[in-house]
């Protein structure tokens, strides 16, 4: 793979692990007043990061990160503020890792480590930059 398709990638594994409670609540086919509370976030937060990346769609956002835009791209081509884009990607995957530290499947330790590394990991991503 050449760098600009790993960005991509990664990208689209940040998009695919926020947008996971969407595909869950299509799967489950439950009514609403049943979904799990898990998955109200999940759409939740998928919802929010459709609006602020200007989008109207999944799948559109799916399309223009297949065409090779970063989420970036995708925010300042509709007039979105990246800066909020970062701000939730960062907190979904920090609370991403603090349930991974509390269901125990990571040391504190290993927690310490990713978090410290978060950042850096979901701008890079958001921009479309390699990893450094």
């Amino acid at each position: 793979m050449n760098p600009k398709q790993i960005i991509i990638v990664g990208t689209i594994a940040i998009v695919i692990t926020l947008s996971g409670g969407i595909w869950t609540d299509k799967a489950n086919a439950k009514p609403k007043n049943t979904e799990a509370p898990t998955q109200r976030i999940n759409i939740e937060v998928q919802d929010a990061l459709l609006h602020l990346l200007g989008v109207s769609s999944n799948e559109e956002m799916q399309e223009a990160l297949y065409n090779g835009k970063s989420l970036a791209d995708i925010t300042k081509d509709n007039n979105g503020d990246i800066r909020r884009v970062i701000a939730l990607q960062l907190t979904e995957m920090t609370e991403q890792l603090d349930q991974r530290l509390t269901q125990g499947s990571i040391t504190l330790d290993q927690y310490r480590a990713q978090r410290s590394e978060l950042a850096e990991i979901v701008t890079r991503s958001v921009y479309g930059l390699p990893s450094g």
